[in-house]
């Protein structure tokens, strides 16, 4: 007999045993599933359901950890992101190294080279150069500059996540006024996806009770309502959100700017919100517990919230995830094309303004960064959307 047929037998028998042991696994796992499944609730049901979807689970994790960087942002960033260095103005990325090839040796702890300015008499260019006879060690909770963390008067320190205690570091590069684009994209984040949730909170309002009226009611109410989602649908959303941003006075502070660039995303995002409840409501205002509620004397506001709405929130919250990233699209739109917030406002999407140049771009590609962030948090949100509609699918396995 040969190695190769003993070989191949080893690997079968081996292959059967842990075949055996993952089918018994199950079975136990079945079970006693099969015990709770008989008094979960549907929030329960949702869970268990979501816990199995593995890229919604990531993309939570993702997601949590960017809203944890917008409300830390203080904390992470190793700079002002209004302090700014002309010298440096685009000056490049510094990348974090562990392997020295000047000494031939590794370390412990990762490290960047400063980078020095430099001019090109002959081509009379600015030019950056790493300085490899010098180290810049990255240590975590180092002290740098005092900040309060979120304005707040107490919450005062001069701790930050990550830097160097002699020099300047700069992961992804400084914008066109030598300000540190990190430093600026988490501060970003924290006005970017703070549009995308207090926007699709008005919007889940005004699309419950607008979608809620006109699928309960129905007849003339209906047809009003119906007809006001579809001339607004109809209306192209960039020249509609340009047309209601250019309305804005130009004197007003950017806190009201900021609410009222939510509100004008608000204005549009509630109308798909209303379709959805309208067609839940149609066909749960004929089923028996609605009837019962009814003969038992409860009132269209008590059928509405205390037994209709509750019957499809799981659904509802679905949807209002997945829309959540039109919201920060929405934003970024406007802000790129300089319609809605604007410098000093910190956002990705002022922050790709920077990106409108072709020559800036030629000579500073690090500036598309923050659309890349736009990117991973439009991916995040979708990806968990769908792990919700999938959980909150009756009719699919738990």
């Amino acid at each position: 007999m040969s190695f190769r047929s003993i070989w191949r037998k080893l690997d079968n028998a081996f292959y059967a045993l842990t075949e055996r042991r993952r089918t018994k696994r199950q079975e136990k796992l079945i079970e006693k599933k099969s015990g709770q499944l008989e008094f979960a609730s549907q929030w329960q049901l949702i869970r268990w359901k979501f816990a199995r979807h593995k890229l919604a689970m990531f993309a939570l994790g993702v997601m949590t950890m960017l809203f944890l960087m917008a409300i830390f942002a203080e904390f992470v960033a190793p700079y002002n992101p209004r302090a700014f260095r002309e010298d440096f103005a685009t000056a490049p990325p510094q990348r974090p190294r562990l392997y020295c090839p000047e000494e031939g040796r590794w370390y412990a702890r990762p490290f960047v080279y400063p980078i020095v300015r430099d001019f090109d008499e002959d081509t009379w260019a600015v030019t950056f150069e790493e300085d490899r006879s010098e180290k810049l060690f990255i240590r975590l909770f180092v002290r740098g500059s005092t900040y309060r963390l979120m304005n707040i008067a107490f919450l005062e320190s001069d701790l930050r996540l990550f830097g160097v205690e002699d020099g300047v570091i700069s992961l992804m590069g400084n914008d066109t006024r030598g300000r540190d684009l990190f430093s600026r994209i988490v501060f970003g984040a924290r006005i970017s996806l703070s549009v995308g949730l207090l926007g699709i909170a008005i919007s889940f309002v005004i699309g419950i009770i607008m979608g809620g009226i006109s699928g309960y009611f129905g007849g003339t109410v209906d047809v009003v309502i119906q007809r006001i989602i579809e001339a607004i649908k109809a209306i192209p959303t960039i020249p509609l959100w340009m047309a209601l941003s250019v309305a804005l006075p130009i004197h007003w502070p950017l806190l009201r700017v900021y609410f009222f660039v939510v509100l004008i995303l608000s204005i549009i995002g509630w109308t798909g919100v209303a379709r959805v409840v309208r067609g839940k409501f149609l066909s749960l205002r004929t089923e028996d517990f609605v009837k019962a509620a009814e003969l038992d004397g409860a009132s269209n506001w008590r059928l509405i919230w205390r037994y209709m709405l509750p019957s499809f929130y799981s659904y509802v919250i679905a949807r209002l995830t997945l829309e959540v990233p039109s919201m920060i699209l929405g934003e970024t739109a406007l802000s790129f094309l300089g319609l809605g917030l604007q410098p000093p406002a910190i956002s990705w999407g002022v922050l790709l303004q920077d990106a409108q140049h072709v020559r800036v771009m030629a000579n500073a590609p690090w500036l598309l960064i923050p659309g890349v962030f736009v990117f991973v948090a439009i991916l995040t949100f979708n990806f968990v959307g769908d792990g919700l509609r999938d959980a909150a699918d009756p009719y699919s396995n738990v």
